[in-house]
């Protein structure tokens, strides 16, 4: 029984050993992933272009706030994190930063003193970054950016997520090696998959979670690899796989979509609103290319289409059940499509087909048909605007409905698109709607 207790005793203490170890031994900052010169200077301007594609500034900006000051609020299924001030204001921005501090937060999700940045920052993604764009983004934050002497609001989650040494665990299991591998012998194809691996941190949306919340599926190879996720409750759909919008689309449509949020068969809503507005419309023609060209390929799909073909959908009987039942009018039909022809024909018209680049798909939308129904039913209840872009500056609105309808009807309207023509997912209930209504009335 002695030897039992003392060797109990003697985990315990090389428990508390461990544990002291990981909170106040100093994290080590991720090397360079390259060696420049120290007088190395990035292109005129090439700090403001890596900083869009890197999005910075739509998280790092609250709503009516100053640029990079913070405040956005991030949800997450541990709580409300909130963005930080990215200004190089000394007292409650990154101006005290040195570039190896500013690669760390980036890399390593770790600030100067030793503090822990949650993973809302995706510096799971933001470790390939290059040191090129690296350099070239601490250039511009220090240099280009106006300083904001404003504290962002303090994260306070709840216990244990608020001890923050515990990310250092995470960060052990999580982070693979820094940097990014060529994977191909096509420049384009490299080129595409560094813009959605690093800056475009694609995957931090659009790839499910594992058990301990880290992205699955690091390249092409994994079958999980941006196969669809969700972020604050929308789902994120797949762009990896059979049935995605890059295996299914033109190399035009998507090019259109990334760069303007719509195209002949969808319209952005949701995040995507802010990815396209602030950071993809700025892509270059050449990096838009590339980007289209990896996602087709992983796709098993050539990097441009010879002819750009309309889809007029799949003839099922099903589709043409539900366009032959709207255009009846029948008064004695059931409530949802009543509410359709009454809120929703105007646009999306009785095929669910919209206006090519002007009122998206309803048919085959994966909004519409996503596993969660969360981003339809706040799109019912609080519409939804298309971003100006240089390309098509017209910022295009869906009318919100939930002034107008009961939480039973956008249920039942909700339910009907998201069962009508080839449609086919689960059912929307009233308490769904509900909930959905007190939470975005919230904001």
């Amino acid at each position: 029984m002695k030897t039992f207790i003392k060797i109990v005793a003697a985990l315990a203490v090389l428990g508390v050993v461990a544990l002291g170890l990981i909170i106040f031994v100093p994290v080590s900052k991720t090397a360079p992933v390259a060696l420049l010169s120290t007088d190395y200077q990035a292109p005129e301007g090439h700090g403001k272009y890596v900083m869009r594609l890197a999005d910075c500034k739509a998280c790092h900006t609250a709503k009516d706030g100053k640029p990079f000051a913070g405040g956005r609020p991030i949800e997450s299924p541990f709580g409300t994190i909130w963005s930080t001030n990215i200004t190089p204001d000394p007292e409650n921005g990154i101006g005290n930063y040195s570039l190896d501090d500013f690669r760390a937060a980036l890399y390593d999700g770790v600030e100067p003193d030793g503090t822990h940045l949650y993973p809302a920052m995706p510096y799971e993604n933001y470790r390939k970054i290059s040191e090129e764009d690296v350099r070239a983004l601490y250039d511009f934050f220090m240099h280009d950016v106006t300083p904001v002497a404003e504290k962002a609001p303090e994260t306070d989650l709840s216990f244990p997520f608020n001890q923050r040494w515990g990310i250092r665990l995470w960060d052990w299991l999580a982070l693979g090696d820094a940097g990014h591998k060529s994977l191909y012998d096509d420049a384009v194809l490299d080129r595409g998959a560094y813009l959605v691996d690093s800056l475009g941190h694609c995957a931090a949306c659009h790839s499910p979670r594992n058990a301990i919340f880290a992205q699955e599926g690091n390249t092409a190879k994994d079958s999980t690899y941006l196969s669809g996720g969700v972020i604050g409750g929308w789902s994120a759909p797949s762009l990896h796989g059979a049935n995605s919008a890059p295996a299914k689309w033109t190399a035009k449509d998507l090019a259109d979509y990334l760069s303007t949020g719509r195209n002949s068969h969808s319209a952005v809503a949701g995040e995507m609103t802010q990815v396209v507005g602030e950071s993809l419309q700025h892509a270059t023609d050449e990096d838009l290319h590339a980007i289209v060209s990896y996602l087709r390929h992983i796709n098993g799909k050539p990097k441009t289409d010879a002819v750009a073909q309309k889809d007029v959908g799949d003839g099922t009987n099903a589709a043409n059940a539900t366009t032959t039942l709207l255009a009846s009018a029948d008064p004695s039909m059931p409530l949802g499509p009543r509410l359709y022809l009454d809120n929703c024909n105007a646009c999306h018209f009785v095929n669910g087909k919209g206006a090519d680049g002007v009122f998206p798909e309803i048919d085959g939308n994966s909004l519409v048909t996503a596993d969660t129904s969360a981003g339809l039913i706040d799109v019912i209840l609080n519409g939804a605007v298309l971003p100006s872009t240089e390309k098509r500056p017209a910022r295009l609105a869906m009318p919100d409905f939930g002034h107008r309808l009961s939480d039973e009807e956008v249920a039942e309207l909700a339910t009907f698109v998201r069962q009508g023509w080839s449609n086919k997912a689960t059912p929307v209930t009233a308490a769904e709607v509900a909930d959905i209504r007190q939470k975005t009335a919230q904001k």
